[in-house]
């Protein structure tokens, strides 16, 4: 069941901005190349700042099933400690100076609220398998990785901190001991 879930999309103003910087960089770089060079300098420009506005956007996080998700990681309900909603200022501080090197951080440039979720049980979390390109000689081999983190607390930026908050608390709430949710 699904108790929270977001997309941590850029905002409209970043892809126009991004867009618009490309193509002034574009039209700097074409001045005296043939039209068809020109149309790919831009088609490649442009399309570079498409491709990383839209991957930053592409993680999810998620309360349901009884775990918190956000983008690859995953932390049981039942390994959460305290949660609590952050302003701007402690989200910034968590982020830089304060924060814990070990941390997992879920952060885009474009979100400045943030909520901290204590991990009370390390190692419970997970991420999903990756499978990663080796190339050993002339063969290209992949191998299928699954590491476990061990991080003291979690920082996940979200537009909406105490909705966040409130609906891990509440599926925590819900959740029994062992993990599986009722309903």
């Amino acid at each position: 069941m699904r108790v929270y879930h977001e997309r941590l999309r850029a905002p409209f103003s970043w892809w126009l901005l991004g867009l618009a910087t490309m193509l002034l960089l574009a039209t700097e770089v074409v001045a005296g190349w043939a039209w068809p060079i020109a149309v790919a300098i831009y088609l490649v420009l442009v399309g570079s700042v498409a491709a990383m506005l839209w991957s930053w956007g592409r993680p999810v996080v998620a309360v349901r099933d009884g775990e918190l998700s956000a983008g690859p990681a995953r932390l049981p309900l039942d390994a959460v400690g305290e949660v609590s909603a952050l302003d701007e200022v402690q989200t910034r501080s968590l982020r830089g100076p304060r924060g814990d090197p070990a941390a997992f951080l879920m952060i885009r440039p474009y979100l400045r609220q943030a909520v901290y979720v204590e991990v009370a049980r390390p190692g419970a979390e997970t991420r999903r398998a990756r499978r990663r390109p080796r190339v050993r000689g002339f063969r290209r081999r992949h191998e299928v990785t699954r590491p476990v983190l061990d991080s003291p607390y979690w920082l996940v930026c979200t537009r909406h901190p105490a909705e966040l908050a409130a609906a891990i608390n509440g599926a925590r709430a819900a959740t029994p001991a062992g993990g599986a949710t009722m309903g």
